[in-house]
């Protein structure tokens, strides 16, 4: 009996290996979700850390009217009007992405300016991370580790100044950059299924409602690459016409999902119209005719400001730090070459290494090669985060033949260590601005509170010098824009209710004579010509404040 029970024949010996076969994969699976879960715990860690720093960052540019009116169009979608009917959008919308955080935000911390600081670090941890897991994506042990390190890198240290507000304060295109990020690791991780064409498309329409520039850096990359794709397998590929088609398959039905993309975002927008949604405004847009092209050369420091490496007009320690931002410049151009030069020799490269690389391109063209140029930093935003995680999967490549012998270990060793050093440069960099730089007022604070003690609520001023005071008083004061040109309403990033007499009773006008674009406002021939003499004329500062007995609302020019 007991020999029996041991005996080969025994059907439970004969299950013994593949028990312990299954043991075996229990114990990878449970050791592939601890290493999930410790992923994702470092994640989180690092997100709460980067949040924190560019909270601290962020507080180092001063909060403007053009965030104000971001606060003011959230709290006015988290109070119901769902549709923002009655205002004018600037010519984006945001309404779909970064709208819907700042509302939620503003339920938490209510309409103040530190709000808008939160968001905007928020924003910039978000695309922070995912373009840090986009150039992981594919890869493991070492090649991870290196590659984290270059896109954390070129990602790391915004420039103090212009760099902070285009990436780490301004509601822009760096917004813009997190659901594409998000679309591009899908299409890099998720197996060839046919659902992925589908959501892909419906990502891009998404990112599309809420920013145009959807088309020059999300559809149009995806829509070229994929049709190349399609024909360089139709000329190189084996048999007949069909087959080498049907080999593309995959590539034709992303294309697909481009231009669905591009059709489901205008249904969106002209369904919100037909509804009675917001309006986006339409600037005049051009190509830079050649004999003045000459003219956006300093469209060219802009990108570099976008990358922490415009040295123009610095001196001392941020003259260094500018010089040290060249080299992620170096290692995104490099990237960028790599993948053309590898496609162009049949090589290959992945589909986002090749929609990364197209963007990168398109946004920069883009913006030296039009009236573009004549904005800020913030128009090429999103080639920092594409760039940083194009940069570092074409520089390390995973499963690439390396080089043996002495000679070619030192030089890798040399490359990392000197990327080593630029990233202690850009941690100190970051350190020396967090901790050097104190917090800045939002514009025009001492205006608001003066306003405030004077009793004045409801008044008329430029652009600058209007919604950030707005915001600035917890809505106490209420300062909305006139065109400088012509005293009309200005219908820029503005609820059209605002100018309704029958609503708001309007008694003050707001000039400012500091110089600059972002501050001058003195159309004082109009104010006499539509307003005639105030009643009252006050000086505070930079400001004149002239003040009413009547409701200028009714005077205003329409």
């Amino acid at each position: 009996m007991g020999a029996g029970r041991t005996s080969a024949g025994n059907p439970q010996t004969r299950r013994l290996p593949g028990l312990a076969a299954s043991a075996g994969h229990a114990q990878r699976a449970g050791a592939a979700a601890t290493r999930r879960r410790r992923a994702a715990a470092a994640y989180l860690l690092a997100g709460a850390g980067l949040f924190a720093v560019y909270l601290r960052l962020s507080d180092t540019a001063a909060l403007n009217s053009d965030s104000a009116n971001i606060l003011l169009m959230g709290r006015d979608l988290l109070h119901g009007n769902l549709l923002l009917h009655g205002w004018y959008m600037s010519d984006v919308s945001f309404y779909p992405t970064e709208l819907p955080q700042y509302a939620v935000l503003e339920s938490f911390l209510g309409l103040r300016p530190q709000t808008a600081h939160v968001a905007a670090a928020m924003t910039y941890t978000l695309a922070f991370l995912l373009a840090v897991a986009l150039a992981r994506s594919g890869s493991s042990g070492r090649a991870a580790a290196v590659r984290t390190l270059v896109a954390a890198g070129v990602m790391l240290a915004p420039q103090l100044g212009a760099g902070v507000f285009a990436l780490d304060l301004s509601v822009g295109h760096i917004g813009t950059s997190v659901p594409l990020l998000l679309a591009w690791l899908v299409l890099d991780r998720a197996p060839a299924r046919w659902y992925v064409p589908v959501l892909t498309a419906v990502l891009l329409a998404w990112v599309l409602v809420a920013d145009d520039i959807t088309y020059v850096v999300g559809i149009a990359p995806l829509g070229l690459v994929c049709a190349a794709r399609v024909l360089h397998g139709l000329a190189t590929g084996a048999g007949r016409w069909p087959r080498r088609l049907a080999a593309r398959r995959y590539d034709l039905l992303l294309a697909a999902a481009a231009a669905a993309a591009a059709g489901l975002g205008w249904a969106a927008d002209r369904l919100l119209r037909d509804l009675g949604g917001y309006t986006v405004n339409t600037p005049r847009f051009y190509l830079t005719p050649w004999a003045d092209l000459h003219n956006n050369a300093q469209a060219a420091w802009k990108v570099l400001q976008a990358f922490g490496a415009d040295w123009a007009g610095t001196g001392g320690v941020q003259l260094a730090l500018a010089l040290l931002h060249l080299a992620s410049v170096l290692v995104v151009l490099l990237a960028v070459l790599l993948v053309a030069v590898r496609s162009g020799r049949g090589g290959p490269v992945a589909l986002v290494d090749q929609v990364l690389a197209v963007a990168v391109v398109a946004n920069v063209a883009l913006y030296l090669l039009t009236n573009a140029a004549d904005l800020a930093a913030h128009e090429v935003a999103i080639i920092v985060p594409f760039g940083a995680a194009l940069a570092a999967r074409m520089l390390v490549r995973p499963g690439a033949p390396v080089r043996r012998g002495a000679v070619a270990r030192l030089v890798r060793g040399a490359v990392l260590a000197a990327w080593l050093l630029v990233l202690a440069g850009y941690a100190a960099g970051l350190g020396y601005d967090d901790v050097a730089r104190p917090p800045v007022p939002p514009a025009n604070t001492g205006l608001a509170s003066w306003l405030l003690g004077h009793h004045l609520s409801y008044g008329l001023s430029g652009y600058w010098t209007s919604s950030v005071v707005t915001v600035d008083s917890g809505e106490r004061v209420q300062v909305r824009a006139l065109l400088k040109a012509s005293l009309a309403e200005d219908l820029w990033m503005a609820d059209s209710s605002w100018y309704d007499p029958a609503k708001h009773y309007a008694n003050f006008v707001v000039t400012d004579s500091q110089p600059g674009d972002f501050s001058r406002w003195e159309p004082r021939a109009l104010i006499m010509r539509y307003f005639g003499a105030p009643a009252r004329t006050y000086r505070t500062g930079p400001y004149t404040i002239m003040v009413w007995h009547r409701n200028l609302l009714d005077d205003l020019p329409r």
